[in-house]
């Protein structure tokens, strides 16, 4: 039986206190797996998927060997997407409170790279970036990784998909022989099995099974002709009503489709593919996740990363091709103890997708008639929350506070109306409640925040 106690694995008290201190109660059975192998310092190859504590797993063994007085690249970390590399670095942060002054950076594309130069020029002991990104600073010389211990390659299916074969093995090509990798996966394909063979030293493996548990999140698959999808999307989301649903399609042009016929019946939808710029990406899951959104349509590449509380529903508007995909899809409902509900829709040439997944869940699928589906009473779904955009950010030093106090000072809008602030580094999103959008709106465009006047716009 493995112990799934913290304090059975070799850490320092300090660190052991600072788990304790986040909440770490027991190690989940990713990080029970691993950890023992990581800290022996022996390569691994970890099948798990999002939300299974993998950040955890791969945060703790590579800050055991760290050396805070070396200021060179001792750990780093390869994401497929800017906000999985913020989310990493993040968590890292946090575990890294135990050790002294520990130095975490993000060298990600999307924003300019002077800035990262410059942090650079001051040495970190950690980073977590992009492979574009990294590749980028290794050719002008500011990223040197003779120093490396430890090399993880986080989502590595998601990066080939992507695309990041190559500048992950010029990558590679330049850390020492020395090192330990360690590449956590959620599917296992044959890229993968390549990638370790070339570039991994007799690695461990461990897969943690990746089927969820029927209580947690509900499946329902609907048969359909190919020609009704589209109205099968609305037919579900008029029944069920979801708050915040992801809704994967398998095409950026079926995404556009499905964001139009959204919209011509008054849903207020966007997609997120592989093709928008950073600014637009960062927009777009600022409304998601604010509430101001009620449907993000994606493919499986553009969605890789999101980092979603609380969503309440996904729907398959097509079948992934692999069922493997399929899992990982249905796995972003469901969390953090809360219930969840996946809704495929399946055309008569997909069968043999259903008869894949049916498979792999050792479970026969629960199938429902389409026409079972009644709408629930109420007008068309509309997102709670409308989201403004303020053109200042992190570098104009405005904080979430200083928005607040513009819209809630002097007998402004109560501040039970105002939800969730975002702030990037040239633009900051709130949202406000739907009804009181056009008076917030006002509001921050006549008043000041931090003494000056912003340019702000309704989303």
């Amino acid at each position: 039986m493995t112990t799934t106690a913290f304090s059975s694995l070799p850490l320092s008290a300090a660190m052991l206190a600072n788990l304790e201190a986040l909440g770490y109660a027991s190690m989940t059975p990713i990080q029970a797996q691993s950890l023992p192998v990581i800290l022996k310092g022996m390569d691994l190859i970890a099948q798990a998927k999002t939300g299974s504590g993998k950040t955890a797993a791969f945060g703790i063994g590579l800050l055991n060997p760290l050396n805070p007085r070396y200021f060179g690249c001792q750990a780093l970390v390869l994401c497929p997407t800017r906000e999985l590399a913020d989310q990493v670095a993040k968590e890292l942060r946090r575990l890294a409170r135990a050790a002294d002054n520990i130095k975490i950076l993000t060298l990600c594309g999307g924003v300019s790279i002077g800035p990262q130069i410059g942090s650079l020029e001051h040495g970190a002991h950690v980073i977590v970036g992009t492979p574009g990104r990294i590749q980028e600073h290794l050719k002008k010389g500011t990223l040197k990784l003779d120093g490396l211990n430890t090399l993880i390659l986080d989502e590595a299916d998601r990066m080939l998909d992507m695309g990041f074969y190559d500048a992950i093995a010029e990558i590679i090509g330049q850390t020492p022989k020395k090192r330990q990798t360690l590449l956590f996966s959620a599917t296992y394909p044959a890229a993968i099995k390549q990638l370790s063979a070339v570039f991994m030293r007799d690695p461990q493996q461990v897969r943690i099974e990746a089927l969820h548990d029927g209580e947690q999140i509900e499946q329902r698959f609907y048969e359909i002709a190919p020609e009704q999808r589209m109205d099968a999307v609305l037919k579900l989301l008029a029944a069920y009503r979801p708050e915040s649903c992801v809704a994967f399609c398998f095409t950026k042009q079926q995404c556009q489709e499905l964001v139009e016929h959204l919209g011509a019946h008054g849903i207020s939808a966007m997609a997120l593919n592989g093709d928008l710029e950073q600014r637009d990406r960062d927009q777009v899951l600022a409304m998601f996740a604010n509430r101001s959104l009620s449907v993000l349509v994606a493919t499986d590449v553009a969605a890789r990363g999101l980092d979603i509380d609380a969503l309440d529903m996904v729907i398959n508007v097509e079948l992934a091709r692999d069922p493997e995909i399929h899992i990982h899809r249905v796995g972003r409902t469901g969390r953090a103890g809360n219930k969840g509900l996946a809704m495929s829709l399946v055309a008569p040439a997909e069968a043999h997708r259903a008869q894949a997944i049916e498979t792999l869940q050792k479970a026969p699928l629960n199938w429902h008639p389409l026409n079972s589906l009644k709408p629930r009473d109420g007008a068309p779904l509309q997102a709670p929350m409308t989201t403004l955009c303020i053109n200042g950010g992190r570098k104009e030093k405005i904080r979430p506070g200083d928005i607040l106090g513009a819209l809630t000072g002097e007998a402004g809008i109560p501040g039970a109306q105002v939800g969730k602030i975002a702030i990037f580094d040239f633009q900051a999103f709130v949202a406000v409640e739907r009804g009181i959008a056009r008076q917030a709106l006002k509001r921050l465009a006549e008043g000041r925040i931090k003494g000056k006047s912003f340019k702000v716009r309704m989303l």
